[in-house]
């Protein structure tokens, strides 16, 4: 059966809550299904009960959005077969949804300034249930009133540019202060997780590897509808280099997704889940 190792749920910046994205597993035939949601370990325990009665084992998942302030770049990292609710996790992620969350508010607010017809309590109701508002949310209503017909396209690239190259951020771009990757990396070990790096093409995210293996990285995510096959193969060189475990996913969001995917679809093999197990045990028992 399939393995889907990167999807997200409503509970964070996926479009399905957790029984919709259950019920699309069983139809994809996955047996092996990893949640991880961004900064947050909530409603992991609720999902495993769920996939157990459906015959899919269940890995608990996170993906916290960690940042490279010498290089200035996202870094992502994924955990596996983490401790659901732990605090270390709590305490590193926390005050990351509250600001990502404020800085959506006020996006939001000068998208409704600029004479978008949007308002926050629309935007809050698509993110009902969850963690907070992502962008994925505000685009949501922007659509909804007309104004686009997709999450990613001009109208998003136009608001939330980042500014870079010399050119004038987006009206809607707020800066939020991630955490440092290395940090997520020793919280997600601390938690009894198997810590892995995130599309690296997508982030270019290649250079921060050697720190990261430092601070205890254990796999990088080859496979990724992102990823070209350049980035896969300096992802599988990497891996040989430092002893990595070699993964894949998807990266689901379903209708907030950036580009359309069938789950299941950068299937890895299984043996990749046994292989995460045996990091796991490694790192707990040294």
């Amino acid at each position: 059966m399939k393995v889907e190792l990167h999807c997200h749920t409503r509970m964070s910046d996926g479009s399905l809550h957790f029984a919709e994205l259950l019920e699309l597993a069983v139809q994809e035939g996955i047996g092996h299904l990893a949640v991880t949601n961004h900064d947050t370990t909530q409603g992991l325990a609720e999902m495993d009960e769920m996939c157990r009665a459906h015959g899919i084992e269940f890995i608990p998942g996170i993906e916290i959005s960690g940042y490279d302030a010498e290089r200035q770049r996202r870094v992502h990292i994924l955990g596996y077969f983490i401790e659901q609710d732990h605090e270390a996790i709590d305490v590193l992620c926390r005050p990351l949804l509250l600001r990502r969350h404020e800085g959506c508010r006020l996006a939001t607010e000068r998208l409704i300034e600029a004479g978008y017809n949007i308002c926050w309590e629309d935007v809050l109701s698509y993110a009902a249930g969850g963690t907070g508002v992502y962008k994925q949310h505000i685009m949501h209503a922007l659509i909804d009133q007309g104004y686009t017909d997709r999450i990613y396209g001009d109208l998003y690239k136009k608001l939330f540019s980042r500014g870079q190259r010399g050119e004038q951020p987006g009206i809607a771009y707020i800066p939020t202060e991630y955490v440092d990757a290395r940090d997520a990396v020793g919280t997600i070990i601390q938690a009894g997780g198997v810590p892995v790096l995130a599309h690296p093409g997508q982030y270019q995210s290649f250079e921060a590897v050697d720190e990261l293996v430092q601070a205890g990285l254990q796999g990088i995510e080859v496979w990724h509808p992102l990823h070209g096959e350049e980035d896969e193969l300096q992802a599988q060189a990497l891996a040989l280099k430092y002893n990595l475990i070699m993964t894949g996913g998807t990266d689901f969001h379903g209708f907030y997704g950036e580009n359309p995917i069938t789950l299941g679809s950068k299937s890895p093999d299984a043996a990749v889940v046994i292989a995460l197990k045996e990091r796991k045990s490694l790192l707990l028992w040294g």
